[in-house]
């Protein structure tokens, strides 16, 4: 089933695991966004490999598969047609946003593709805007961290999220600023582009680290609110034909909690191992090219003591 998706919910049947995967709609902003992303990327792979470059498959697969095909999934699949019926479906979907998906955009390293693919002039300015000055303090650690930790915050304890469910415009801006907010914060730490904000390893786990117990405690405190996060829109909802169906609000806000708590511990403990696997293998680059400097430093002593007893 296709249809177009809208902020203002019909009369949905009820959510069930399959109408998740088979009830597909399309909104027209993220729709555009995915096919143009995954097609430049792949145009880009293309004139790699047409030109006679190598292309990990594996980065291809991240960032097309994964990183986009779990954007398609969030904002057109049946959990974005549920999105405003169920805080709970929300919440799912946020949490796809704003960690899966900057995840696996990151490592499919679309920028070093770009500065290889990209005619002369326009690597130029990619080169400028990465090392600008709006794009060192927006890659900043601490401050993506902050800005990383402070929106969920913002958006569910602040009209913002009612607005969200109320204009089409915001809804897909809060899409978007979700998974721009989580690639500010990912991508210097995890991605393997050479963008700005780069830290040291052992920081970068601690930052990783520093997100679960915020994840938990935004979990917990909705989970513990004795009032609904918009409350009049979703009792609204029960008031309609869907009422039949719909959870009790407050037990589907608690629902939601859970889901941002356990989700974010377990998607941050992903990240944690992919993040360690990433220091282990640049050290044992790093190793193996020292291992060379010595080699060659030693050849040269070699060569250099064989033709001392010729001068």
């Amino acid at each position: 089933m296709l249809t177009t998706l809208s902020t203002t919910p019909a009369d949905l049947p009820e959510l069930t695991l399959g109408r998740v995967f088979t009830d597909w709609g399309i909104d027209p902003v993220p729709f555009v966004i995915t096919v143009w992303v995954a097609g430049l990327y792949l145009l880009g792979v293309h004139v790699l490999r047409r030109r006679g470059d190598r292309w990990p498959l594996g980065r291809t697969v991240a960032f097309v598969g994964v990183g986009m095909g779990a954007f398609l999934v969030a904002t057109a699949s049946g959990l974005a047609r549920y999105d405003t019926t169920l805080l709970s479906a929300h919440m799912v979907q946020h949490m796809i946003l704003s960690m899966i998906v900057p995840l696996f955009l990151a490592l499919g390293a679309p920028v070093t593709l770009a500065l290889r693919t990209l005619p002369a002039r326009p690597r130029r300015w990619l080169l400028v805007a990465l090392h600008s000055r709006v794009a060192k303090v927006l890659s900043f650690a601490p401050l993506a961290f902050l800005l990383y930790v402070v929106s969920p915050w913002a958006l569910y304890f602040s009209p913002w999220y009612d607005a969200s469910l109320r204009s089409a415009y915001v809804h897909e801006l809060m899409h978007v600023h979700l998974v721009l907010v989580g690639s500010l914060f990912f991508w210097p730490l995890m991605g393997l582009d050479p963008v700005p904000g780069r830290v040291r390893w052992p920081f970068r786990l601690l930052l990783v680290m520093m997100t679960l117990p915020f994840h938990a405690f935004l979990g917990v405190t909705i989970m513990g609110q004795s009032t609904l996060i918009s409350g009049e829109w979703y009792l609204a909802l029960r008031e309609g034909p869907m009422g039949a169906w719909l959870p009790d609000a407050m037990a589907d806000q608690h629902r939601a909690g859970g889901i941002l708590w356990a989700s974010g511990d377990l998607i941050g403990l992903v990240f944690f191992g992919v993040l360690f696997v990433q220091w282990v293998r640049s050290s044992m680059a790093e190793g193996r090219r020292e291992d060379r400097r010595l080699d060659l430093l030693e050849a040269r002593a070699a060569a250099d003591a064989a033709r001392a007893p010729d001068r």
